[in-house]
């Protein structure tokens, strides 16, 4: 997976979080529905409270008088239908004839001494309210009748505008809904509102928390990734970085050390036996030439093809200890043309024909910062690589352009695209390793360069590669 679509993890612990928070606010709200659906006095009393505290906002001084506002909202609430009371409830022999209360609700408002500054209701409020005394008390609340829809009465005493008020209220079988509104009020307001306020900071603190713990963890990506293999160096500790993410990078850097080791220990070792080989088959092959024998000269073609890949093994494990001031500044033309110059005996020797195109010392240099011997490299390796496969009669082109571009072509059979021999780092398909092809690459990649093979049956091959001009 690219890392484009990969999810970040400050939004994985946000969604996370989110998820847990609502199942928790959704059991939360089961609960808090459950405590007050079979609580009827705590309904009841927040109901009593809440119509008494909305009444109350609506009584004024008027001349002298309290008077309730005629247009307040909250009297829309209060329309019994007292003439369909069946007679105030008393209808039942058996004295229960609550059971038979028709939907309804009562207020009355009265103030300290007895006056009644407001009421809908006429025999009804001396069924359902307090009788009313001196020294009314401050609350009271006290169920009409048990169970849904809610059926409760209660007054309360407010101080409005220095003149102490009683206001009483009465709701029969719940008529306006007063029950879904408690528990929707209770819902958002003690519960849904702050629940949701900490989720939001909460999940914004875990954001800005995760984002500035992995702050450490991208410069070290970022620091990894711009590593040179060939010159390691440890990456840096930062003090404000996490433990565990310090000890990932101490991880890093042993797993670098390590692997330092034993690249220098593997180049070494690859050095090391193309020394020791290179030497008795220099030997053997001075042996053989005194032999007059077509069976030698077999032997000595063997042993050419045999020292030609120690060569190319000993270049390979070069590659990895070249150093940042081995770049300089070189005209490629020049190097190309040189190269041509040295190579072509051996062309021609071969049967072959090699000719060089492109800019020439009169139309200026090429300038590229490049390693010159590493190039070299590069064309011999590309010549050799047409000789090779084009075989006699081939013409080999070496070109290189202003755009810093240089080009070996050949107009052998070429190959399909995509066959194994000509792939980098595979074994051909006439089963020698093809590192000449290996080699190039790496070379270009240590230059920043591109390499590009293009081949068709019958067409020949071209291998490309371009240089970053200085």
């Amino acid at each position: 997976m690219s890392g484009h679509h990969r999810k970040r993890l400050a939004g994985l612990v946000a969604r996370r979080i989110l998820t847990f928070a609502l199942l928790a606010m959704v059991l939360q709200v089961a609960v808090v529905f459950a405590r007050y659906w079979f609580d009827d006095e705590e309904l009841g009393q927040i109901l009593v409270e809440r119509e008494t505290e909305a009444i109350a906002a609506s009584v004024h001084r008027v001349a002298g008088a309290l008077t309730l506002d005629p247009d307040a909202p909250v009297l829309d609430r209060y329309v019994g239908d007292i003439d369909e009371a069946d007679d105030g409830g008393h209808g039942d022999d058996d004295g229960a004839a609550v059971s038979h209360l028709p939907p309804a609700t009562f207020v009355r408002i009265r103030s300290d001494d007895g006056r009644t500054v407001y009421s809908n209701c006429g025999e009804e409020c001396e069924e359902h309210f307090l009788p009313p005394p001196g020294n009314a008390p401050d609350f009271w609340q006290r169920a009409i009748e048990p169970g849904k829809p809610l059926s409760v009465a209660g007054g309360r005493a407010f101080v409005i505008e220095g003149e102490r008020v009683l206001i009483d209220v009465a709701v029969l079988h719940d008529p306006g809904n007063f029950l879904g509104s408690i528990l929707a009020y209770e819902m958002i307001d003690h519960m849904l509102v702050p629940m949701g306020l900490m989720l939001a900071l909460t999940i914004g603190a875990t954001i800005l928390s995760i984002g500035a713990a992995l702050r450490p963890v991208s410069a070290v990506a970022r620091a990894a990734d711009a590593l040179d293999p060939r010159s390691p160096r440890p990456l840096s500790i930062d003090s404000a970085m996490p433990q565990e993410i310090a000890g990932l990078v101490e991880a890093i850097n042993r797993l670098f050390a390590r692997t330092a080791e034993i690249m220098s220990a593997q180049k070494v070792f690859s050095a090391a036996v193309a020394h020791e080989i290179r030497t008795p088959l220099a030997v053997l092959r001075l042996e053989l030439d005194r032999i007059a024998d077509p069976r030698a000269r077999r032997a000595e073609a063997d042993i050419e093809r045999l020292l030609h890949i120690l060569e190319q093994l000993t270049a390979f494990a070069r590659l990895d200890v070249v150093d940042d001031a081995a770049f300089i500044e070189t005209d490629l033309a020049a190097l190309a043309a040189d190269v041509v110059a040295d190579m072509a005996p051996l062309v021609i020797d071969r049967g072959a024909t090699i000719a060089y195109e492109g800019a020439y010392e009169g139309d200026g240099p090429v300038a590229v910062r490049l390693v010159p011997s590493l190039i070299q490299n590069v064309v011999r390796n590309l010549i050799e690589n047409s000789l090779k496969h084009a075989g006699r009669g081939v013409d080999i082109v070496v070109a290189v352009g202003e755009d810093g571009s240089l080009v070996v072509s050949d107009n052998g059979s070429g190959f399909v695209p995509g066959e194994s021999r000509g792939e980098f780092g595979r074994v051909k398909a006439s089963g020698s390793l093809g590192l000449g092809l290996t080699i190039v690459e790496r070379i270009a990649n240590l230059h920043d360069a591109t390499l590009s093979i293009r081949s068709a049956p019958g067409e020949g091959t071209s291998a490309r590669v371009v240089f970053v001009r200085s």
